[in-house]
């Protein structure tokens, strides 16, 4: 009787948590330390996002199965994502500053060097699961 060969697919050394966390770590102890909407700020976001979007067209990541359908609750997730779209936009167009964008109401906290540092780490690592899909 044949016996099909399981294989499992192993990530690359690079591409491991272990590696990946104290790397992403430097990178967003260093983007905390940068003022918002600064150059720096800019220019490093725009570096890693850059690679981080190579590396999601490129071939270089071993990608990891996505489910073949998602269940009937996940489409209630998009609700809050286009209340945030509604208004950010409207308030966008309008010009008004009545009513603070969900992006100025997060300005206060993210002047602290630790909380922007943390948003860069939690940015990185959604980038990065994004990648892998």
């Amino acid at each position: 009787m044949d016996r099909p060969e399981l294989a499992a697919e192993v990530d690359r050394a690079w591409a491991r948590p272990v590696v990946l966390t104290p790397v992403f770590a430097l990178i967003s102890l260093v983007g905390g330390a940068s003022p918002s909407f600064g150059l720096r700020a800019n220019l490093l976001v725009l570096a890693t996002g850059g690679v981080l979007f190579w590396l999601g067209m490129s071939a270089a990541v071993p990608r990891r199965a996505s489910p073949a359908r998602l269940p009937r609750g996940a489409a209630w997730w998009l609700v809050p994502l286009l209340l945030f779209g509604i208004v950010e936009g409207a308030t966008f167009l309008n010009g008004s500053h009545s009513y603070p964008t969900l992006s100025r109401l997060a300005d206060p906290v993210l002047e602290h060097y630790w909380a922007r540092a943390a948003a860069y780490f939690g940015w990185l690592w959604a980038f990065w699961a994004m990648v892998r899909r």
